[in-house]
Order: C-alpha cells, then structure tokens, then sequence
C-alpha cells in the first residue's frame, strides 16, 4: 500500500488512444505561406494523457471520491480507504462496522476534503472527519436515501460544514449542517439540524435530486441548480451580508412565488449528471455540463442575468456508437475546452467549441466495467475507477489547438488568444483574419492584420492596389514599417519612400475636391506627423534628397518647407522664402535657428531689401557674428544701395566698434571710409579714440586730399600734444606725416611748457634730420659723379665714328642705303629712315605712338615755318639781327624735335634690341591681313 500512487505506469497499451487533430506529424518539415518553418521533430503528447495506479484493491472498489487532494474509497461491504495524495505512502483504511446487511450507496466529499458522508442503501447516512479515526451516524437523515449534497463552498471549515444542501431520492431538498466537534453533554450528534426547504417533481411526481449545486455571484446573488432525470431547476435570490449562516430557506422562499425555472428534455435515461469547470479553485464557476437521455447540454454561466445563469446553450447529440440497451453515458467531467464522457468501455473527449469528438480512448476488458469518473478541482486531475483498477489522466496543454477551432469559427480575438506564445500560429490566425475582412470588403482591417504576418510583402500589396484600395495599402505600410527592425535599413527606406508617394497623390486628390477639405487637412497633419517621426527620422535624414525629389514633383511647397525645419535644412527653408520674395519670412528663420553660416550666406540679399530687419537681427545675435565676414554683404550694398542701406552699414559698423570693441583693421578701416565718404562730420569724432596708431592708420586713407590728410595729422598730433602729453609721441607724428613740420605742432604746447620738456625729442630729431641730410647729401655726391660719367660717355660716343661702304644696303628693304637718310647701329645694322620708322611704329605704346604722331606734325610744321620766313632784302637791311635770331629759334626747334623722333624710333636696334625680344609672343603675319596675304599667294 506504501507505493498506491507514487508509482504507476502507462496504460499506452495494444488498443492506442484515437487522436483527432489536425496538428502536423513528425515527418511535416516545410515551409508555409507565411514564412514559418514548421517542424516537429517528435509526435506531441495527447492533451489526455492516461495512467493507471499501480494498485491492487484487497477487494471490490464499490465507491470513489476526491477532493482537495484527499481520496476516499469503499472497498468490499464494510471497509473505507483514506489516503492524503500529498502523503501517498500513509493509508489509512477504517472499518465501518456494520452488520446487517446494508451497503454504500454513494459517498460525497466537501470542498476541502474534510468532511465526508457515506450514503447507505439502507437509508442511513455515516460522517467521518479527515481528523478522526471515528465514524458517526446521522441520526437525523436516517430514513432518506441521499442522492445528492450541495457543499457551501463560503463558510465550510475542517470542522463544520456550514449550510449545505441535501437531496433525496424522493425529490425533496434538505438544509443541514455538520459540525465534527463533539457537541454538548445533551448533543452529541454532528448533525446540527436536518429540514426541508424545496421539493422537485417530474410529470407530477417526485423526481430523485440527481445533483444540487450551491454558487454565490456577485452583489449577495446566490445560485442554486438542482438536477433530475430529465429536468434543470435554477433558484436565484439574494441572502443579505451577514445572514449567510441563516442558510438558503430565504432563496427558495423569493422563488416560491413563480414557476420553478427549468429545463426539460423529453428522454429519460433513469439518472443524470451535471458537471462544472472553475478555472480558479474558490472561484465560481464559469461553465457547465449537464448529461441526461437527450444528449449533453453545455454552455456558460452568467451570474449577471436577473432569471436564468445559464447562457450560450447547446446540446450535445449523442453519437450512433452510445446505444443506451447496453452502454449507457455513466459519467461526464467538464474541462476548460472539453467534457469527458464516459461510457462502461471508453472514455470520448469532446469539444465544447465545435462538439467533435477529439479523443476517444478505450480501456481494455480485463480491468472490468468503467464505474465513476471524478475531477478533483484542486489538482485539475480526473480519476477513473473500476471494480479492479484506478486510472486517472493528465490535462495537458488543453488549448494548444483551440487556436485552430476558433479561427475555423471566425472568432479571431480568441483564436489569437490562445496562441500568443505560439508566433507561427498567430500568423496563420492573423493571415485568416485578414483573408476573412478582405473577402468582407473591411479593408482597413484586413490590412493591419496583413501587416502582422509573415505573408509574402509583394502579394498583399498587389492584392490592396488590384482593389484600389490606397487607403488600406498606406495602412498596410505604416503597420509594416512600425514592425521592422531598426537594422532593416533597405525595408524601411523602400516603405518610406512609398509612404510619401501615397501620402502625396491622396493629398493631390483631396486638394481638387473642395468639398473635402476637412478630410485634406486631417490627411496632411498624418502625412506631417509620418515625416515628424522620431522612429524613422534616420532614414528621412539619409535619403531627404529623394522626399525632396517627390515633393517637388507633386508641387507640394508647403509641405517641402515643413519637411526642411524637420530636417534642419533651414538653408532650403529660407531659399525658399528668399525666391517667393518673402524676406521678412526668411529673416524670421535665420533669427530663430541662429545659424552664423546661414547669416553669412543670406545676409547678402536680405540686405538689400530690409536693410534695418537684417541690421537689427545682426546687432541680436552679437558677438556670435564676425563683423568681418559681413563686410562683403556690407560692401557691396554700402556702394550701390540706396541711403537708408548705407546708414544701417554704419550703424552696424558703429555697434561693432563701440558695444562688441571690435579691434579688427579692417572694420576700423571700412567704418572710416564710410565716414570720410557719407559722413566727414562723425570723422573727427571718430578720430578722438584713445588708440592713436589706428587713427594714425585713418589719417591717410584720404591718399587724394593732402589738405584732409594734414588735418587729421594735426588732429593726432593735438591729441598726443593736449591730452596725452607725450611729446615723443608728438614727434613721432612729425616722422611719420611728411606733410607736418616742427613749427605746426609748437602752437599745441602750453606756454608753461619749457623746451627742457621735449628738449631731448627736438634733439633726437634734429640729429635724425642731420642724418638724412648727410645721406641726402652722399647721394647727390653720387648722383652728381654718375652724371659726370654719362657726360663723358655721351662725349665719347659723339666721337665715335662707322665706315659705310658704296654698296651697303638697308637691313630691312634691301635698297641701297646711301641713296636716302639712314641709321647706322652699333651692332651693324643700317636702315633707311623711313623703313626703320615703319619697323619700330607697331612696337611701340600707345603712348609713345601718340607722340611719335605728334612729334612729326611738329616738324612738319616747322619746316613750312621755315621756307615761308626767308628775309627781303629791305629785312636782311633792317632786321637781320632779328631774323637771324628767328632762323637761329627755329633751326633748334627742328634739330630738337628731330631729336626727340631720334630717341623714339632709334632708342636701339630694331633687330637686336628688346622691341624684338618683346615680339616673339605675336605672329609673323598680321592677323587682320591673313587673307590678304593668303590670297596673294595664289
């Protein structure tokens, strides 16, 4: 007896437990529609699984009962097995003691497997506590054959019962209550009481109370179902809080009033049996079962229904093969998705979902007729017995396939359910789902689920664009872009980019459709908040010339210049701004993001248009600008803008000088010509700064106006002389003007002021002075002896002299060179006058062409001057002093515009000098005569 239930062993024997399922075998490896790879590498256990107790009873097993993890069982004619299941190894067997011949009719064991009562034929009851060894009477049930006891799950203890209800085989319904204390000197009994609350008939007699069942709902409701032969009886009332130790008499009581409420059904089979399934132990139950002659009624409870609890109603058929002349349904136990039934030679597992028989195991004959089968609520494990053996079953993983008969009945919800942990049959749920509300034509949806599943991206998209149904496809999208991964990066552009183009052609028809414009706006903020998106602002960052792309094919500036601010492309925002003519706009951009590169690079023509804006946004920012980099924007506006545009330069200039003291040359030096330009009144204020260099620097920008230029010298020099005091600086300012004398700058001092003050500075200026005069005079030294060497080489040259021989021809027309005025160079060329003229004139400058021209208009003239005043003879009388002084005035201007022409055309050798080093670069053949020249060759 040690080993009665810690050890067992399969019952798998010849005769296999039929499996009805639609799972997949060993040998299905594949893949599915949806991309799952199903696999099973061995057969999954059956959701029933059954064993038998290694136990061989001493005698016949005439009785069964458990609860709570506590066994009873009546072996033979007087003898009573206890065994606790969490201490299987200690039995404890009991003899009940009886002589006659009466024995167990039924036994029924509370809630709590502690109290147990032992019904006899002889309608006599016994009452034994799971803390006592000793077996009491019930004195005062003797008399009824107990059929049925309804437990109160609320107040039963391990000592006491609490009200409970009885029912007889005469049909009548008792209130009782059994304590196991002892009780008092005068009541030792451990029946509290025994009386009758209810009676039930069938056909006008009564009926055996086959079961009776006792549920508290919510709000005080309590339930009370009675079963007949082929009647349902429900009593609902309400027992106040705190009186529920009153008992039940005030329930029947409410229902004394109507009708009993029940259901009936034709057949009568002798006996029934109702069963219920609480999903949490203490908990009220959530379904029944009731088997009698017509089948199986099955359905839900609802404990909110004012009348009737019993909802979803359904009988069960029974099958061909259940013939009631020789195997009539013995038993059925309720599950979560099943009840069990049982027969004298099997067991059949049907679905309460779909009614279809999903197991149906058959025990083999040598263990004998099946007597009970019992579900222990606390463990959930079923127990069959028969005269010979004890079997029970193991429910196991009872929903894995629910999943499959709630998608086959459309109840998708469900079916999702039950298969959360199980991604490939979501998936084959989902893909249903979606099938089931495409074929509905609930497009929306249909693709949210399509979007869920695993099913091949390519098909769905075409079925969704074959029904033009965009707003479905762009639903399909955004839930498969919110699936994907991060590291998808290929996926999520490619549904990006497909998203704005759907979002785009939507926006284009609404925006046609004036009567759609509320629905356009709602679609335009979804489109902005899709590309706001935090989630993909990656890829919308990475591929923005491509959404740029399809914006701007659609023509959708608005919604290109929203997408620009979320990308932080202001320099596109504020170019759009700037060619739509909205400058304002585009400054307001530039000053709220504080951009300086986007200043230096718009600053330009935003100046030219709101010239005091910019100025204003410029001074904002501060020093966060280089006023240096402005100057481009500034120079160009100061020299070809209007007046208002040249003040605000200079009222920017002025803040960068004297708010940011800027110190950069170059803004002092654009700032002062600015002044001497537009302002000379603001110049010699300007020059009183305390940085006498940078005014010193000032002072000479004025290169044109030398009257200017000593002014502001002066002004420097007063300053240095009055308020610094510094008369070394005075004298530096005589040293670096050369426009300033010592005697400009005297009149500055105060009389008080003694030469001992600046006597040291007028003395180092002084022998600078001697110094440069010494210099000065060692250069004209030099000067004056180099001039002496020309003379002298001049003189020398003058008595130079060439042979030119009778035959010696001119170097450039080949002429003979006696025959008309030449040159003779010392490197041996000779021309002619005139053909050296024509070789050296398009050489020359423009300038020294000018004046070659000119020079021989001025021969030319005095040539005629010449023949036109030859002297009368009266003259050469009168005049010849006078005449002879004109002939002598103009023979030299003749020989000295000679040689003037002299030094212009034979400064050197045509040939040999840089004229012809200076020409290598230009043609031999004059551009402008190349045709000429060609043609003549022909």
């Amino acid at each position: 007896m040690s080993s009665i239930l810690d050890e067992y062993e399969d019952s798998q024997n010849s005769r296999h437990p039929v499996q009805h399922s639609s799972r997949l075998s060993a040998a299905n490896i594949g893949i599915t529609h949806s991309g799952f790879v199903n696999v099973r590498l061995e057969e999954e256990k059956p959701i029933f699984n059954k064993q038998r107790i290694d136990f061989s009873p001493p005698e016949k097993i005439n009785h069964f009962a458990v609860c709570n993890n506590q066994l009873c069982m009546s072996l033979g004619k007087d003898t009573l097995l206890r065994i606790d299941l969490a201490k299987p190894d200690q039995p404890n067997q009991i003899e009940l003691g009886r002589k006659d011949d009466s024995r167990v009719h039924k036994l029924f064991l509370d809630p709590t497997g502690s109290h147990l009562v032992i019904s006899l034929s002889t309608s006599e009851c016994l009452y034994l506590n799971r803390n006592t060894q000793k077996v009491r009477s019930l004195s005062r049930w003797r008399g009824h054959l107990i059929e049925s006891v309804g437990w109160n799950k609320l107040l039963g203890t391990e000592t006491n019962t609490g009200p409970v209800l009885v029912g007889t085989s005469q049909g009548i319904i008792f209130e009782a209550e059994i304590s196991a204390s002892e009780g008092s000197l005068f009541n030792t009994n451990p029946d509290q009481y025994f009386k009758q609350v209810h009676s039930l008939e069938e056909d006008g007699r009564p009926a055996p109370v086959c079961c009776i069942e006792v549920e508290r709902g919510p709000e005080s409701k309590v339930v009370i179902i009675a079963t007949t032969r082929k009647r349902l009886f429900q009593f609902v009332g309400r027992v106040a809080e705190g009186s529920e130790q009153q008992g039940f008499s005030s329930v029947f009581s409410q229902n004394q009033e109507l009708l009993p409420s029940f259901q009936e059904f034709p057949f009568n089979m002798g006996y029934s049996e109702i069963t219920f399934y609480t999903s949490k132990l203490r908990s009220c139950p959530k379904a029944f079962a009731w088997m009698m002659g017509n089948g199986v009624l099955y359905g839900q409870l609802d404990y909110i229904r004012p009348d009737s609890v019993l909802s979803d109603v359904q009988v069960w058929d029974y099958t061909p093969d259940i013939d009631f002349s020789f195997n009539k349904p013995i038993s059925i136990v309720l599950t979560q998705f099943h009840f069990l039934l049982l027969l004298p030679d099997r067991v059949k597992a049907i679905c309460t979902l779909n009614g279809q028989v999903v197991n149906e195991d058959v025990f083999p004959d040598k263990f004998g007729t099946l007597k009970k089968m019992i579900k222990d609520p606390a463990g959930g494990l079923v127990w069959i017995y028969t005269e010979k053996a004890v079997f029970r079953y193991h429910i196991q993983r009872e929903a894995r396939d629910v999943w499959q008969m709630y998608m086959s009945m459309n109840k998708f919800d469900l079916a999702k359910e039950y298969c959360r942990d199980r991604p490939e049959c979501m998936d084959m749920v989902l893909a249903k789902e979606a099938e089931h509300c495409f074929q509905n034509k609930r497009y929306l949806e249909s693709a949210k689920c399509y979007a869920l599943t695993q099913n091949y991206f390519e098909e769905i998209a075409l079925k969704f664009i074959e029904a033009k149904q965009d707003e479905a496809l762009k639903e399909f999208l955004l839930k498969k872009l919110n699936n994907l991964k991060q590291s998808e990066k290929t996926q999520i552009t490619l549904l990006v980019t497909w998203l704005t183009e759907l979002y785009l052609n939507h926006l284009g028809l609404l925006e046609s459709d004036e009567g759609k414009h509320g629905v356009f706006q709602e679609t335009r903020d979804e489109f902005r908040k899709f590309l706001s998106s935090s989630k993909h602002k990656e890829c919308l960052y990475n591929n923005r010339t491509t959404i740029y792309d399809l914006l701007a094919s659609h023509g959708n500036v608005d919604d290109m210049v929203y997408f620009s601010v979320i990308m932080q492309d202001y320099e596109r925002v504020i170019s759009h701004h700037c060619q739509h003519d909205d400058y304002s706009a585009a400054l307001e951009v530039l000053s709220k993001h504080c951009d300086e590169k986007l200043f230096y690079k718009f600053s330009p023509i935003l100046m030219q248009h709101i010239p005091k804006k910019v100025v204003d946004a410029w001074i904002q920012m501060g020093s966060r600008l280089d006023p240096k980099k402005l100057i481009p924007a500034l120079v160009n506006y100061s020299q070809m803008g209007s007046t208002q545009q040249v003040n605000e330069t200079i009222r920017y200039m002025e803040f960068c000088v004297y708010q940011l003291t800027v110190t950069e040359e170059a803004i002092h030096n654009y700032l002062l010509s600015l002044y001497a330009k537009y302002k000379p009144d603001s110049l010699l204020w300007y020059l009183e700064q305390v940085d006498v260099d940078l005014a010193k620097s000032c002072a000479d920008l004025p290169e044109d106006d030398e009257e200017l230029r000593k002014k502001l010298w002066l002004k420097i020099a007063r300053h240095v002389v009055q308020e610094e005091k510094d008369v070394k600086k005075a004298m530096n300012c005589l040293s670096s003007c050369n426009l300033l004398k010592i005697e400009d700058i005297l009149p500055f001092f105060p009389d008080f002021v003694t030469i001992d003050h600046f006597k040291e500075a007028i003395c180092s200026s002084l022998e600078e002075y001697n110094q440069h005069i010494d210099e000065l005079k060692q250069e004209m030294e030099e000067a004056t002896e180099s001039a002496k060497r020309i003379r002298e080489d001049i003189q020398e040259m003058r008595n130079k002299y060439g042979v030119v021989e009778s035959q010696e021809k001119c170097a450039a027309c080949d002429f003979p060179l006696l025959n008309r005025p030449f040159y003779l160079f010392l490197c041996g060329h000779m021309f002619h006058y005139d053909c050296l003229f024509l070789e050296v004139s398009p050489h020359l400058s423009t300038y020294k062409q000018a004046k070659l021209g000119e020079l021989q208009k001025k021969l030319a003239a005095a040539t005629q001057t010449k023949s036109r005043h030859r002297p009368s003879p009266k003259e050469k009388e009168e005049g010849g002093d006078t005449a002879s002084l004109g002939k002598e005035s103009a023979g030299v201007s003749r020989e000295q515009i000679k040689s003037d022409i002299d030094d212009i055309i034979a400064f050197e050798c045509v040939y040999c000098g840089e004229l012809m080093i200076k020409s290598i670069d230009k043609p031999f053949i004059d551009p402008g005569k190349l045709e000429e020249e060609k043609s003549s060759w022909l």
